[in-house]
């Protein structure tokens, strides 16, 4: 069995490997304009409804050694046991003793967070008026077995093999066991349906009457969510629906 070793580890492959994808909007983006175009998302069968919390990504990377990892959506910022972190957007601050607590699980898993609140961009008055209180939400698991493998691949195939949907994502059943176990908090589901609006203005209502404000303000604050993300149970298709896109669209017809 392959022994994994953080010290030796090739970390811009560990990185690249454990990125989130990029998410597509649920209307396709207009390349002349960054507005939306009336061709929606295809979903196979039910699709699943959470809120699209506006913070900053974050992930715990537990290794098959029992150490771990904490990055951004683009850099790994701390290990276990180090005595330095970045500092940025206070991700490590906030989440390391979530790390410290979690069960090395023997393999490779990674947990997406949306790290919110405090200072975490402009958005962070919309859940609270302290701006040193934080929240983080789990949104999606990457369980993966054969990492060994995949850390031998060159850089290019890595990120191909990520934004063509490679990573082995949780289900939606894989989650609801996941989040309590690791004593996290998954994002607000909202509804459950085998059917959406296609076109641009219906998505926009759907949006207003679902979720009128957000589900995860930290105190007092009444704020605005940012939007829905939608997915199919086996989490095979998802896309993003944000009012913004849907207002700016709109404003200019």
């Amino acid at each position: 069995m392959t022994r994994f070793d953080l010290r030796a580890a090739d970390l811009r492959a560990l990185n690249s490997l454990t990125k989130y994808p990029s998410i597509p909007t649920y209307h396709e983006l207009d390349p002349r304009n960054g507005g939306l175009l009336e061709s929606p998302t295809a979903f196979p069968g039910d699709v699943i409804a959470t809120e699209k919390v506006d913070g900053t990504n974050s992930r715990i990377v537990l290794l098959p050694d029992g150490s771990y990892v904490i990055g951004s959506r683009e850099e790994l910022l701390h290990a276990r046991g180090d005595l330095i972190a970045n500092p940025a957007l206070g991700i490590v601050e906030q989440l390391r003793p979530v790390a410290d607590r979690l069960a090395a699980p023997g393999s490779l898993r990674v947990y997406y967070l949306e790290l919110y609140g405090g200072k975490v961009g402009g958005a962070a008055k919309q859940y609270t008026t302290d701006a040193t209180r934080f929240g983080w939400r789990l949104f999606d698991v990457m369980l993966l077995d054969d990492w060994a493998t995949a850390l031998t691949w060159p850089q290019p195939a890595i990120s191909a093999w990520r934004e063509s949907g490679g990573q082995p994502f949780a289900t939606e059943e894989g989650l609801a066991e996941l989040a309590p176990a690791a004593g996290l908090s998954l994002t607000p589901r909202l509804f459950r349906t085998d059917s959406l609006p296609e076109s641009i203005a219906g998505m926009q209502a759907l949006l207003t009457e679902r979720l009128p404000e957000t589900l995860v303000a930290l105190d007092g604050a009444r704020g605005r969510a940012e939007g829905i993300v939608f997915r199919s149970p086996d989490r095979k298709v998802i896309a993003k629906a944000r009012f913004q896109d849907y207002a700016r669209t709109l404003r200019r017809r």
